[in-house]
């Protein structure tokens, strides 16, 4: 049994004396003991080591204590998984060195075996449970099939993903068929990290705000759909899409436990357009952490406010950035663990 089990009861909508709270992307770039990891290891090394993947994840909790830890991989695990070749080069991102263009470059991706493939991710959990101790929830996540195409397709980030869209534009069946390797493998992959021992799992839907409402449902929200189909009788599902406003109401519909919204949607809409039955999460603007630690406080006071004390998993509305000063990043947790009604 989990200890404090606030994150998992909130989503299940229970009465709670006050919200979870976590970060995206709390285990890593913003604390110093993760640069030290940084300095010795390359990225992949240090998502591809099980001792090194769980003592990234443990960091932010010894520091900080906050209600449920996300285990440190990245999204792009997944296209490795599947032949397609990932590097992350420094200062500039993800890079995909033989992007996927054509029926031709389609056909040599593959649907792997997760535990051959991806065993040490499992490994990765394994290890974190044990440092964890049952204190608190562990939560495991993979990326969008859409936000993972973006890559296989780009070959790199971008700020608009021209070619990943016009990719879907002018061949949609070899889009499709791409989109559901992608989604049969997560579906494989999600499932096995259940088994090792996630409490709840997280699709990023990062790009998903790139398309247009009708385009997103069919390129986008379709898969995610099946994903949370297959997950929801195994574990909790949170669905995060970034700029997807647009959709929360047919997300509410999905069977997720939880849906994420961004800064750019507010606490009164998000609970419109989804009826307001469905716990959120969010959405405190990242870069509002450089804030003073007095501004944070009485800002993540008034969003809970806002959002209510059901219901509700107080987070960002993306990830954290790298450059947010320590103080800072605790008295965004400690709003939230200090709250009373």
């Amino acid at each position: 049994m989990i200890k404090n089990d606030l994150f998992l009861r909130a989503l299940k909508g229970e009465t709670v004396d006050r919200p979870p709270v976590w970060m995206m992307r709390q285990a890593g770039r913003y604390l110093p003991e993760f640069m030290e990891l940084k300095e010795k290891y390359d990225f992949f090394t240090r998502c591809q080591t099980p001792e090194l993947a769980s003592e990234i994840t443990v960091q932010p909790i010894r520091r900080y204590g906050m209600d449920a830890a996300i285990l440190f991989s990245d999204i792009l695990v997944i296209p490795q998984a599947m032949d397609i070749e990932v590097e992350m080069k420094p200062n500039f991102g993800p890079y995909l060195p033989k992007p996927i263009r054509s029926q031709s470059d389609l056909d040599r991706v593959i649907i792997p075996n997760i535990k051959e493939s991806l065993g040490y991710v499992l490994d990765a959990i394994t290890m974190t449970k044990e440092k964890l101790e049952d204190e608190i929830p562990l939560i495991g996540f993979a990326g969008s099939p859409w936000t993972i195409l973006c890559y296989c397709v780009e070959g790199q980030g971008s700020k608009s993903f021209d070619k990943a869209r016009g990719f879907c534009f002018t061949q949609p069946e070899a889009a499709h068929q791409l989109l559901q390797k992608i989604t049969d493998t997560t579906i494989a992959y999600l499932k096995a990290k259940v088994r090792a021992g996630v409490n709840a799992v997280q699709v990023f839907d990062s790009w998903g705000g790139m398309l247009s409402p009708v385009d997103y449902q069919e390129f986008s929200f379709q898969y995610i759909q099946q994903i949370v189909d297959a997950l929801k009788d195994d574990a909790p599902v949170i669905v995060f899409g970034k700029g997807c406003w647009f959709a929360l109401k047919e997300m509410a519909q999905s069977g997720a436990s939880a849906l994420g919204v961004d800064w750019t949607c507010s606490a009164q809409n998000a609970r419109y357009l989804t009826g307001g039955n469905i716990t959120l999460q969010g959405n405190f603007d990242p870069a509002r952490l450089l804030s003073p630690p007095e501004t944070i406080k009485k800002m993540v006071t008034q969003m809970i406010h806002e959002f209510g004390k059901d219901k509700y998993v107080v987070n960002l509305g993306h990830g954290i950035l790298p450059h947010i000063p320590v103080e800072n990043a605790r008295a965004f947790i400690d709003a939230v663990k200090e709250y009373t009604e």
